[in-house]
Formats: C-alpha cells, structure tokens, sequence
C-alpha cells in the first residue's frame, strides 16, 4: 500500500494520509519530487528526458521530467528525490548534488486505459548538473524505457500551444528550471575597469558621463595607443555565455562619442562594438578588434537620426561573437572574431568614451546574461588538428 501525505497549496502536509489510488481518483492534493538532469553542449542547456514505459498508467510511452516520483508520506521531497534517481537512472547523489531550484502545481484531469486520471500535486523541483554520460544510465525498465538529450530551446517549443503529444514534460517544470539555469549568472559583479567622469546607478539602468579625450585604439594606421576609456565589466570563467544590453546615446553630439559592449582584457588584447557619432548626417557602427597590441576597426555608415542600438557579445571558448539589433529581437552579425588571449577567464561588459574634447551621458538597460545564443555552425565540419 503507498501512502500520500495530503498537502495544502504550499505542499505542507495536514496530518492526514490517503492512498496512491484514491489520491487520484479523487483530485487529492499531494507531493511530488522532480529532478531535472542538465547539461550544457555547444553552449546551450539540454535536458535529459526519460521516455516512460509502457506500462505506467499515466502517459505511457512519452517523454518526460529526468527523474522523479510521489513523496511517500512522511519522507520529505529531497530523500525522496535522491532515492528517484538511483531507482530509475542510476545516478547515486548527495543532498549537495541537487540544487533546490523552486516549487509549481500541477493540476490536470485526463482518462488513460479508459479510466479517469485526476493528477493534483506540488512538485519540488531538484537540479542535477553534474558531468554524466548516457552509457552510465542504469534504468529502471518498469518506469522507464530509454533517456534521450534534448535541447532545451526546443522542448520548449515542442511543449507549446499546441503540444507535441509525444512529451508529457510539464511546461511549469521546464520553465522552473530554465530561470534557474540563467539565474546562476545573476550572481556576476560589475566593477570599474576605469571609473568615468561621473556616473548613476538605478533599476536595470546605467549611466556613464564620459570625459574628454578618453578612447581605445592600438597602433594601426594611426600609430598612437590610447587607452583610458572607462568599462563596467563582469569577470568570467564560462566558455559559452552570451551578453545583452540595449545602449541610449541620444546625448552624443561630438566626432567620435561613442558607447556599446566591450572585453578588455589588457591594453593589447580587447575588443568593442559600438556606435560612433561622426556628424548630423551619419555615424559609424562598428567594432574593433584588437589582438597582441593591433587594433583593427570595421564598421558602417548608418543614419545620424539612430539614437538607439541594440547589443549581443557572444563567446564560444576563444572565439567571440558581436550582433545589433534595432528593436533587441531580430539581431544582425557585426563580426566574428578569435582573441588570442581569449581562452581562459575574460571580463565583458560595457564602456563609452570621447575621444576628442567632449562629453555625453550613455544609457545602457536591458541588461541580461544568459546561456550562448550564438549557435554552432551547422554546415562544414571542423578540420581533426
């Protein structure tokens, strides 16, 4: 006999126990352990799915959450998470191979074998991200048929309006853990690589005041180094990453303001996309690449009347990736690029500069780091080195 605590809408039991039967043919409240098994591949999150036997009495033979299973009653949702996943895939975890990543509801009716099937549950959501091959499953073959990768991108689409049946995964789960895999780099800090003439900090919004006669340039065609523009940057480890943020230079009004997205690393290994004020008529947007203390500019004529520009900086081990977009949903490539000292822990983030005798106030919003949005290429094959 397997016994439920009946629970209220947080999943705090009552006090009271039903069976596993009448808990669902009677729309009973009860718990639930969900463990999502994730990875990052090419820079983006998969999720691993379980495709459920044949035999279970609900969803057979679709896919689903990695592991997981009802909260027997008196065991809490963490032991009960950490048994699921030995039982059905084999993997034996600690408490402190799970990350807690939140709680939903699942509340649905359906008929299965045709019998109704009232499911009524608050399911705690566990993440599971260590290193983990397929061939070192062991499944449990009454629950569990096969485990397949997916990208997660596209289970979320699968799982939209209207379902892809083959996948019972519960969209409230998938989006628990989507937030939670972009949640681990809200914990980056901003600091001053050079602190500008002034500056304000407010909601999701940075102000930059620049001074006069700031700017970044090595070398080149012009042969002089200046290298005093101030940059906001975050440091980090992660080899798939990509960057966000929408810039406001509604202010610039002198040759060569500018303002957008920037890794600096040292004064001979950076790079820079932006805008560049040039006269009423139009400006420069560009990028720079500068590699072993050479820069290199490309860059376009586009109106003076834009005063707005999209950014998304995109890294992929050593090689980076700098796109705009007019209205920060369709974006267009600037530039492909390889940093020779790009390999290992970088810094990213924002600057702005005027070159000559003036200043202006950037605005930079829209601040997000997320997982790579910048795809692998998906025609020729590397070469074997």
């Amino acid at each position: 006999m397997e016994l439920f605590d009946v629970v209220d809408e947080r999943g705090i039991p009552t006090g009271r126990t039903v069976e596993r039967e009448f808990a669902h043919e009677n729309d009973i409240c009860h718990r639930t352990a969900h463990v999502w098994v994730v990875r990052m591949k090419d820079g983006r999150p998969q999720v691993l799915l379980q495709k459920r036997s044949q035999g279970k009495d609900s969803f057979p033979g679709c896919y689903d959450t990695s592991s997981a299973g009802h909260v027997p009653a008196g065991d809490d949702p963490i032991s009960s998470a950490i048994r699921e996943l030995e039982e059905e895939l084999g993997i034996k975890a600690t408490e402190d191979d799970l990350s807690f990543a939140g709680v939903i509801r699942i509340h649905f009716e359906k008929t299965f074998y045709t019998k109704p099937f009232k499911d009524n549950e608050v399911a705690f959501i566990f993440v599971y991200d260590k290193p983990v091959e397929t061939a070192d499953f062991v499944l449990q073959k009454e629950e569990v048929e096969s485990v397949e990768w997916f990208d997660l991108e596209a289970v979320r689409e699968a799982i939209a309006p209207p379902r892809d049946e083959q996948f019972c995964v519960p969209s409230e789960g998938l989006e628990t853990v989507r937030k939670w895999i972009e949640g681990t780099y809200e914990e980056l800090i901003f600091t001053w690589t050079r602190e500008p003439e002034g500056y304000a900090f407010g909601d999701n919004r940075i102000e930059i005041t620049t001074q006069p006669h700031t700017d970044l340039w090595q070398r080149t065609y012009y042969h002089f180094r200046n290298d005093n523009a101030p940059a906001l940057q975050a440091e980090i480890e992660d080899k798939y990453f990509s960057f966000t943020v929408k810039t406001d230079f509604s202010g610039s009004h002198h040759r060569f303001d500018q303002c957008g997205v920037v890794m600096y690393l040292d004064s001979d290994n950076w790079l820079k996309g932006s805008v560049e004020y040039e006269n009423e008529q139009f400006q420069h947007l560009g990028s720079v690449v500068t590699n072993h203390g050479y820069s290199d500019w490309a860059t376009t004529e586009i109106p003076a009347s834009v005063k707005t520009m999209w950014y998304r900086f995109s890294r992929r081990e050593d090689d980076y990736c700098i796109e705009c977009s007019a209205d920060g949903a369709d974006f267009s490539q600037m530039r492909i690029c390889h940093m020779h000292e790009g390999s290992g822990k970088i810094r990213f983030g924002m600057y702005a500069c005027s070159p000559e005798d003036s200043s202006f106030t950037a605005v930079f919003t829209d601040m997000e780091v997320t997982s790579c949005k910048w795809k692998a290429h998906d025609g020729q094959q590397p070469d074997e080195e």
